[in-house]
């Protein structure tokens, strides 16, 4: 099998691990004496409303609500799926969000609440509080996502600013609770995954306040404001660890980005490739992450150290990248071209680089692949790469090489999957 088809398989090795329908049914509760409402955000929404259905019993009160990115959705027939604004949250979000916390205070002691909950979901099951507008919300998320700052950083900015997260929704409710989450943080913490609706919130006012000064956030006056009331105590904090409003609550993390590495290195294993996970939250800005696994690559390569090829490289976790520029490109995109810049060629070294949620950013590639021969082929049709890279245009790059990964939405989310092999 050449390098191109090892390192696809391996993703989709990684991706089938978190698929929904295989994974939902096993953490299913058993129905209570009432009914039980089924909500839920996320990019793997759809696909876990679907596997609530397929194995729900058909005499047991099932009725709900979920919310997924536009061309996410899936046909159900007890649960409503709605689709909405990712990244940048929009009014059928909002309108979704304030539906489902209206039945979920509708709820009693002898009901359940499912909450179905992936990555993806703090820009879908978006709920203002009632001091800012959805236009200052996008504006605020907007402000973050070019900024360079981590999902946890966004997140807690977003918790402040909603209704609904921070375990808001939970707070909420009168029912017991059984979140089944899918994880696409690094740390696998529930309250970081869509903003934590149904998770307590150790964050506050404060950090929030913090995190926009750091990162010279310019924000509208009705965000900054709210904030600032919240950290001087005129509005509530969300509920904290140890809040008794979290007894009847239980967050279960179903599927992890280290369960999905575990089976694209069992993938390659298969094809007698020894593989290493690197680690399931490896971050930092793309570029110096990139520039750090070239190195590792090209030692590999050359030297056998600090392992023998033939050898798969494997990790899992979310870049950030600062957008100076105005090219088309996610944050693998952004990886994968500054690791062809740093690797200048080396031989028999291929990588891969895709979001398993199917979508780089909010292009329609889950990433794209290089090779040894990249640079040279790229130059033959007169691309820079540097040029590109500056431009933050890996999209546009790849694509003009044919080296896109296109899958279409997953519709599961465990975050980025990286792939270099060395020596096949």
């Amino acid at each position: 099998m050449n390098p191109r088809d090892l390192l696809l398989g391996s993703f989709h090795a990684a991706v089938a691990a978190a698929d929904p329908l295989q994974i939902v049914p096993a953490h299913l509760p058993p129905p209570p004496a009432g009914r039980t409402l089924v909500i839920g955000a996320g990019k793997a929404a759809a696909a876990m409303a679907l596997a609530v259905e397929q194995h729900w019993p058909a005499d047991a009160l099932l009725a709900g609500t979920v919310i997924t990115r536009y061309g996410h959705g899936l046909p159900t027939q007890r649960i409503a799926v709605v689709e909405a604004g990712h990244p940048v949250p929009d009014a059928a979000g909002e309108s979704a969000a304030r539906g489902i916390f209206t039945a979920v205070k509708s709820l009693t002691q002898d009901d359940l609440l499912l909450a179905l909950v992936s990555g993806g979901g703090s820009s879908l099951l978006s709920l203002p509080v009632a001091s800012i507008s959805m236009a200052d919300l996008k504006a605020v998320t907007q402000a973050l996502l070019h900024s360079g700052a981590t999902i946890q950083e966004i997140n807690t900015v977003r918790k402040h600013l909603s209704s609904v997260q921070g375990g808001r929704l939970a707070a909420a409710c009168a029912a017991p609770i059984r979140a089944l989450v899918i994880s696409d943080v690094t740390g696998d913490e529930p309250t970081h995954i869509a903003s934590g609706p149904c998770a307590p919130d150790p964050t506050t006012y404060a950090d929030a306040l913090e995190i926009l000064a750091r990162y010279h956030c310019a924000v509208p006056p009705a965000v900054l404001q709210t904030l600032q009331r919240g950290a001087c105590g005129e509005i509530g904090e969300t509920p904290k660890p140890g809040d008794p409003i979290f007894a009847h609550t239980e967050n279960r993390v179903i599927a992890t980005a280290q369960q999905s590495l575990q089976a694209a290195a069992d993938y390659f294993a298969a094809q007698g490739i020894p593989a290493v996970i690197l680690g399931d939250s490896v971050t930092g800005e793309a570029r110096a992450i990139a520039a750090l696994h070239a190195a590792l690559a090209r030692e590999v390569a050359t030297r056998g150290l600090p392992w023998r090829a033939p050898l798969a490289l494997i990790s899992g976790g979310e870049c950030t990248v600062i957008v100076r520029g105005k090219g088309r490109g996610g944050r693998c995109a952004e990886f994968l071209l500054a690791l062809t810049t740093e690797l200048q060629g080396q031989a028999d070294v291929h990588a891969l680089a895709g979001d398993t949620d199917g979508i780089d950013g909010s292009e329609d590639n889950a990433g794209a692949i290089s090779a040894p021969d990249t640079l040279a082929r790229a130059a033959a049709l007169g691309l820079n790469a540097q040029q590109h890279l500056s431009n933050n245009d890996g999209y546009g790059f790849f694509s003009a090489l044919g080296d896109l990964v296109i899958t279409g939405p997953t519709r599961t989310n465990v975050n980025d999957y990286r792939a270099i092999l060395v020596g096949v």
